[in-house]
């Protein structure tokens, strides 16, 4: 299915210049985002940006190939975002995530899936990879949840379950949740999700529920959600889990990342010296 059924011709223009201007340069790309959920699931869905994906060391020479047919490039987030801009379209430089866990690395790129992007041939990020990266969006604003699941909807039974096991290790309880409510939203294609891989999960919940709790305040919910629980941290005193074990996040990147919370949403950023239990639109 083409992908610029609803794509202005400025902006296809643009995307396709870009693309050819990488491809040029030899630097290691992936593309994502809509184009990505239109190769997976067959759902045309217009974004006002492109995706693509690249390894963190790649992102210099990326920005220069992308400076050839833009007019302004910028690293926007450190820990895992950059930015190339014609007028007004956009070309987002994704090398992580934000909250710093799916790092785009070597594997990305071995699994890649072969398809056609504005007419040209191109390397599309891995489906399992996809699930990873998008199962961690749960913002108040913005949740992947429905693409989650229509990419197991579509591509089920091909999945490489076990590394989709692998990439989400000891965050599995994310993994479960998408699952469980995979099974409610298509009851009667639940069979495309593995039952070895429910009860693998499953097992792990059993696991754990047999144990104590542990003797820990941290909150993970800053995994999901970069606004919904500065409530947790600044006030409740638990332990930011950005901070903590595979997170890739420094002090500084949570500063900006948080910062940026109004420009790109409008919604209100509760702060330290604020009431919390107050509520705020």
């Amino acid at each position: 299915m083409r992908t610029t059924a609803r794509l202005p011709l400025q902006a296809e223009a643009f995307y396709r210049t870009a693309l050819i201007a990488l491809k040029e340069s030899g630097v290691p790309f992936l593309v994502g985002g809509g184009y990505a959920l239109v190769h997976y699931t067959g759902i045309l869905r217009y974004t006002k940006d492109l995706d693509i994906f690249i390894r963190a060391v790649d992102l210099e020479p990326t920005l220069a190939a992308l400076a050839l047919a833009a007019n302004h490039t910028e690293v926007t987030f450190p820990h895992w975002l950059a930015k190339a801009y014609r007028d007004h379209d956009c070309i987002d430089v994704i090398f992580s995530s934000g909250n710093g866990l799916a790092v785009v690395d070597d594997v990305w790129f071995e699994y890649a899936s072969e398809g056609e992007v504005l007419g040209l041939p191109l390397q599309i990020c891995p489906a399992e990879e996809t699930i990873w990266s998008k199962s961690f969006i749960v913002e108040r604003e913005r949740y992947d949840g429905a693409d989650v699941a229509h990419i197991i909807r579509g591509q089920g039974p091909g999945l490489d379950w076990k590394r989709i096991l692998r990439r989400f290790g000891d965050h599995w309880r994310v993994l479960l949740s998408h699952l469980v409510m995979y099974g409610f939203i298509y009851p009667g294609e639940r069979d495309r999700v593995p039952a070895w891989v429910l009860a693998e999960l499953l097992g792990h919940l059993q696991r754990e529920l047999a144990e104590p709790p542990r003797d820990e305040r941290v909150c993970q919910g800053t995994l999901l959600s970069r606004q919904q629980y500065l409530v947790d941290i600044h006030h409740w005193g638990y332990a930011d889990a950005r901070l903590r074990g595979d997170g890739r996040m420094t002090p500084e990147d949570i500063a900006l990342w948080t910062a940026a919370i109004k420009d790109d949403t409008g919604i209100y950023v509760e702060r330290q010296e604020d009431d919390p239990h107050r509520c705020r639109g």
